[in-house]
């Protein structure tokens, strides 16, 4: 099973029907691209996205048309599950299943982490990133009993590894894997004790 996490398709096109700023809009087919390539590679049987699929539910409609061929051609043979995220719950009528959360054998896929946390839960929703020596990679954030994804999506920014709703869901003994050309594994800091 292939999992990835908030691939954010359409941002740049829902940014801009917003007023927002305009952005390259690129990020969906980098996004299809990267998520093809990994498919290539690894040949799952199945690939579950784990919620902010889509960067809202129009975006769903504004694909083009590649777009969509990119989707069919990945889900072709595979079982294919959307979990529901904030930013595009339900249906996205783009084939597949969608659910609020899913198992598998001893795993518990959800879009957030829950708290309290069972054994085995493995969530996206935050975009962990983690600063070391002036440099910023993400990372998927893991202990004992849970994992939390970075986003898989190529205009995703992200939350800083030690910001208190993120390391507050963590145990001390925490560890975060880097990604990049060499995975590198970094224990998560601590967080700050405050003094009576």
């Amino acid at each position: 099973m292939l999992v990835v996490s908030d691939l954010h398709l359409g941002k740049s096109e829902r940014i801009a029907r917003r007023g927002g700023m305009l952005l390259p809009p690129y990020e969906t087919t980098e996004t299809l691209t990267r998520l093809s390539d990994e498919a290539a590679a690894t040949q799952p049987t199945s690939i579950l996205c784990l919620g902010d699929s889509f960067d809202d539910r129009n975006a769903v409609a504004s694909l083009d048309e590649s777009h969509t061929a990119t989707l069919q051609k990945l889900q072709a043979g595979r079982r294919w599950i959307w979990i529901e995220g904030n930013h595009d719950p339900g249906p996205l009528g783009l084939g597949g299943t969608t659910l609020a959360e899913f198992r598998e054998g001893a795993l518990h896929f959800r879009h957030i982490a829950a708290t309290p946390c069972e054994n085995g839960e493995i969530s996206g929703h935050y975009h962990p990133k983690a600063r070391i020596k002036h440099t910023s990679r993400r990372c998927f954030m893991a202990d004992q009993k849970r994992i939390i994804m970075p986003a898989f999506g190529a205009y995703t920014g992200g939350l800083d590894w030690t910001a208190p709703e993120l390391r507050r869901l963590f145990s001390d003994t925490a560890t975060a894997y880097l990604t990049g050309r060499r995975t590198l594994a970094v224990p998560i800091p601590r967080i700050a004790q405050t003094q009576a």
